[in-house]
């Protein structure tokens, strides 16, 4: 069987000329820096489709599904964003009902808007205290669908971004009980499959649609990312058609062949090896950064919330509470003094994503620069305020009528009590703090004002200043 990254690499090297897409030509020279033109190529004879894969594609999307034992493997190269539109819209009719966890990620309200749909949120439990998201209750879930029969589908994330795992099993008996699918946004979890080190992937528990995304905690180009079928539930022809429509028709070979050589190498004496290092090497660095007296690496016992079914260890959070220093200090510590770049940092805490790529020296740097900074904070009493993040909102337009009304500008405080006509989210990870159709209330102007002394990434207002936002002119809401 040919291996797509394998046929590519040798195609590279051939004599064929190309007089077709793209621009470079494969010539390395047209280019002022450095890229793999040698095998960046369109859909020429011999390498497939990706919207009509029946050959070498198709063979790779097989393998991968193979690997974790799903029934359909659909490749993304518009990463998880595309996966998470299509499931959506395959799932749940134009104007339908879904019950959807509320720190989804803004891909999936996205979704919402397009498709026009009336979301049913689930809050997660929050632990205010170290700024965390728990999981989603098996029994909320149920609660939700026997008082709100018409929903079509129900949305978690699971892990999410700070490696929190639900009760996917019990989510999925409880969501097929009244004949529904169960959609996992399992990005940061493409990993779970293999090692035993990690919690167990929802697509071996139960859910019938789960995406993840490859460049996320796999050595692979950003980007890649797949959808997995796992039940006859899911209508196939529409994943397919939706797929087409939320990815680019010129989809990138060397995005997919990178997908294809990641499985090729997990699947494989190699990939085993180095998961098996990685994971030694990874709870020994945990257990040394667990002596430090300041700065605590967060686990899942420290977490005060209920739905922590699972947690995954590759999540390398660091608590700032209780210290001299927030998140931002400690982020901005890191990267100044030690070119140690995190991948985010929160009010209260600072990520840090382990992958199988990680070197035992990388991870002896982290340990390092944290003992460091450990030695020189200080304890300070904490304060008793518990800031909510994700305070529950109340909508009262769908996202859709939302965003397409009249709108009009006002400074945040005087935005209060009207009807937001745009999203705002702290990115990463993206997660929506407020959303288009819900009040604006006081509580959440009061946290867009902390996020910004202290220096966080907002996004999403298109007052880029976050000084402003957009609300709906007409609103239902009497003033």
């Amino acid at each position: 069987m040919d291996r797509l990254y394998k046929k590519l690499e040798e195609y590279g090297k051939s004599d064929y000329y190309p007089f077709h897409m793209p621009g470079h030509k494969r010539n390395m020279d047209s280019s002022a820096a450095s890229f793999p033109f040698d095998r960046d190529i369109t859909e020429i004879h011999g390498f497939d489709n990706l919207h009509h894969a029946e050959g070498v594609i198709r063979d790779a999307q097989e393998y991968a599904a193979q690997i974790y034992g799903t029934q359909r493997c659909f490749f993304s190269v518009n990463g998880s964003t595309a996966a998470l539109l299509a499931a959506i819209s395959a799932c749940v009719d134009k104007g339908g009902k879904i019950l959807m966890a509320r720190n989804c990620h803004k891909a999936v309200y996205h979704g919402l808007y397009i498709r026009d749909l009336h979301p049913i949120y689930i809050y997660p439990h929050e632990d205010s205290r170290l700024g965390i998201n728990g999981g989603i209750s098996p029994s909320c879930v149920e609660r939700y669908i026997e008082e709100n029969q018409d929903i079509q589908a129900v949305l978690i994330t699971s892990p999410t971004y700070d490696g929190v795992v639900s009760d996917v099993k019990s989510i999925a008996r409880s969501v097929h009980k009244y004949g529904i699918s169960l959609i996992v946004d399992e990005a940061h979890g493409a990993h779970f499959h293999f090692s035993d080190y990690f919690p167990v992937s929802a697509a071996e528990l139960g859910a019938d649609i789960v995406v993840q995304s490859f460049h996320k905690t796999l050595p692979a180009l950003t980007q890649t990312a797949v959808l997995h079928v796992c039940s006859d539930r899911v209508n196939v022809g529409k994943i397919k058609r939706f797929m087409g429509i939320y990815q680019t028709s010129s989809p990138s070979y060397i995005l997919m062949a990178s997908m294809d050589a990641c499985m090729d190498r997990m699947n494989h004496t190699a990939g085993k090896k180095m998961f098996a290092e990685f994971t030694s090497q990874l709870e020994e660095a945990r257990q040394r950064l667990m002596k430090c007296g300041h700065i605590r690496l967060i686990t899942p016992e420290m977490i005060n919330s209920t739905g922590v079914y699972d947690f995954d260890r590759s999540k390398l959070l660091f608590s700032t509470v209780g210290t001299s220093i927030n998140g931002t200090e400690l982020h901005r510590r890191l990267r100044n003094e030690f070119h140690i770049e995190m991948e985010m940092e929160a009010e209260k805490y600072v990520l840090g994503i382990a992958s199988v790529g990680d070197t035992k020296e990388g991870l002896d740097r982290l340990c390092k620069a944290i003992e460091y900074i450990d030695t020189q904070v200080e304890t300070v009493q904490e304060k008793t305020e518990k800031n909510v993040s994700y305070a529950k909102m109340k909508a009262f337009m769908t996202i859709s009528q939302a965003m397409d009304a009249p709108q009009k500008r006002f400074y945040l405080e005087e935005s209060v009590g009207k009807i937001s006509g745009e999203f705002a989210y702290l990115y990463p990870p993206g997660i929506p703090v407020i959303v288009p159709g819900e009040q604006i209330t006081g509580q959440f102007v009061r946290n867009m004002r902390r996020y910004m002394e202290q220096g966080l990434e907002l996004q999403g207002l298109s007052d880029s200043s976050n000084e402003t936002i957009c609300a709906v002119i007409d609103s239902p809401v009497k003033e």
